[in-house]
């Protein structure tokens, strides 16, 4: 349990992780940058728009920066380190194919939909493809997603702020949520994207350190190699060498016996339902590249963001592999298979996710260590800020204004906005106790993701390329493609009625969650009447002129500042490394 009668007050010298008067200062210098940011894009606010989408003023490097800090939260640090001390290499997958081909196929096919339509939100886009019903589905359940993912990100946050500080989880997560809810109130999404690029630099500065010197710990890759194939060797309830050290066919990530099983899992449940579900249709992401300041920064704000997230691995996934035969109770905690109930993690017992925790404990000095709990500290806060302005940005836009009250000034949205950012950090506040439950907080999100992004994904697609689709297969597809998913984890999760291991029972139910909406959506659509087709222009492939998909400037521009050209190169340099390991 995330929070419990026994943690009460807690002593300065019990705590996690033992910090003096340099990293507290280094903590407050960040603190101060990111109120500060705050007051300032508060000047830039003068309506609506400024502040759910920064007035679509900010350029490509800005927004493409903001897109993968975004992301750069709680998946990417302590999910990931988490599930690299568990499982190893093939976590890599959750970039290279999770993520990169779907980062680029946004930016080059769908961006130009969303950006040129003028849609304030995602979920605005479907009212306008599919009518009121998908709408009204998307916009409730994305609402809700947010609100679940957040407290994810403040879970972690608080967990950050306990093991510093000795606070009792309530007051952390009362004290972190505070924080992120003064500077999103304050300058709306210019504040959040602002941030997140002065989080991006700190997040590198503080991980790159603290994976050097752990490899530096166990003698390099090589030494880390030899340590994992030492603690497997004779140990049957830790996953085999091989598959931890080689990406490929990752069956402990896949959950399956089956070499040939895991690579169509992977390749089909992770590297297209999961991972085109989220980043394409997320509009957490999505959100950052229509506040570019034309179709061009828009179309190459995720393929820039592209870059630096096929580097990350090296900074989240390492370290946590480094904590799993260097930090004593992370050995413990795998060479019993995740069973043992070792006191001293940062919410009771010690989990896969206090891997990072306890590996900065144990190898960073003062100063450093600072600079780390600071790092920390910003992808947290960037991940919730991503999700409670994309919130605040569907509350106003796409549920009040859409379904309780119309047509009114512009400044009471506004007035909605800010009051939807304190009423979702508070809710986030509770449900981030439903994050404590999971030992492993990857589990918990691709779950979220199976049951909300996978459905959302088929419902886009076959809407933006089959014009045949219709308004009512539109919500219908959605609906049963949710249900489905929910239905099969159940069935995996709490009737045993199948069993697999990491994220294998996500990715099944994801697939599933695809099919059915695809097939309930086909056979829905041939049954009903379609939009008339000069409706469609802007929403579908085949009706909207090429010339409105592309900026006619782009074509005079070197051909590495061009959309495609730079997506190829990304594209190229993400296949080296799926070959390299």
């Amino acid at each position: 349990m995330l929070i419990s009668s026994a943690q009460g007050a807690v002593r300065a010298a019990d705590t996690l992780i033992t910090a003096n008067w340099l990293d507290y200062l280094l903590i407050a210098i960040y603190f101060a940058f990111v109120l500060g940011i705050g007051f300032m894009a508060r000047r830039q606010v003068s309506d609506s728009i400024d502040f759910f989408l920064s007035g679509r003023s900010l350029p490509a490097w800005v927004t493409g920066l903001a897109f993968i800090s975004a992301n750069l939260g709680a998946v990417e640090i302590m999910g990931m380190s988490a599930t690299g001390a568990q499982m190893g290499l093939p976590t890599v997958h959750y970039f290279w194919v999770g993520a990169i081909p779907a980062m680029l196929f946004l930016g080059v096919v769908m961006m130009p939909f969303y950006y040129g339509s003028k849609v304030r939100s995602v979920p605005e886009f479907m009212l306008r493809r599919f009518g009121p019903g998908a709408h009204l589905v998307n916009s409730l359940s994305f609402a809700l997603a947010q609100l679940l993912i957040a407290g994810v990100n403040l879970y972690l946050l608080a967990s950050i702020v306990h093991a510093l500080l000795g606070w009792p989880m309530w007051t952390a997560l009362i004290v972190a949520a505070v924080i992120v809810l003064s500077y999103i109130t304050l300058g709306g999404l210019s504040a959040a994207i602002y941030n997140e690029v002065l989080q991006f630099f700190v997040i590198v500065a503080s991980l790159l350190p603290l994976t050097l010197i752990g490899l530096h710990r166990v003698g390099g890759y090589g030494g880390l190699k030899d340590k994992i194939t030492a603690a497997a060797a004779n140990n049957d309830k830790i996953t085999p060498a091989k598959d931890q050290l080689e990406s490929w066919p990752g069956l402990p990530l896949s959950g399956f016996d089956s070499p040939l099983l895991s690579v169509i899992g992977i390749v089909f449940g992770l590297g297209f339902v999961l991972s085109f579900g989220y980043w394409t249709t997320n509009f957490v992401e999505v959100q950052r590249a229509m506040a570019s300041n034309s179709i061009s920064a828009a179309r190459k704000t995720p393929i820039i963001g592209a870059f630096p997230k096929m580097f990350v691995p090296f900074i989240v996934i390492l370290p946590g592999m480094v904590a799993a035969v260097l930090v004593n109770e992370i050995v413990q905690l795998k060479a019993s298979g995740g069973e043992a109930a070792i006191p001293g993690g940062a919410s009771g017992d010690v989990k896969y996710n206090d891997a990072l925790l306890l590996l900065m404990r144990d190898v960073l000095p003062n100063g450093l260590l600072g600079l780390a709990i600071a790092g920390l500290l910003a992808a947290f806060m960037a991940g919730m800020a991503a999700n409670i302005s994309a919130f605040n940005t569907v509350f106003s836009y796409d549920l009040w204004q859409t379904y309780v009250q119309k047509d009114k000034p512009d400044h009471y949205y506004l007035g909605i906005g800010r009051l939807a950012t304190f009423a979702a950090t508070v809710v986030a506040i509770f449900t981030a106790t439903i994050a404590g439950k999971f030992g492993n907080i990857m589990d918990y999100l691709q779950t979220l993701f199976g049951f909300f992004n996978a459905p959302l994904f088929a419902t886009f697609i076959l809407g933006m390329f089959w014009k045949r689709m219709t308004a009512t297969a539109g919500w219908m597809g959605l609906v049963a493609g949710t249900l489905s998913a929910i239905a099969v984890w159940s069935a995996g999760e709490f009737g045993k009625a199948f069993e697999l291991s990491g994220q294998g029972l996500a990715f099944v139910a994801a697939s599933t969650a695809f099919v059915v909406d695809i097939v309930v959506s086909v056979v829905v659509s041939l049954m009903t009447a379609p939009k008339p087709e000069g409706s469609l222009k802007g929403l579908v492939y085949s009706e909207t002129p090429k010339e409105d998909l592309i900026d006619p400037h782009e074509a005079s521009l070197p051909f590495f500042q061009r959309t495609v050209p730079l997506a190829l190169i990304a594209l190229a340099m993400v296949l080296v490394l799926n070959v390299i390991f």
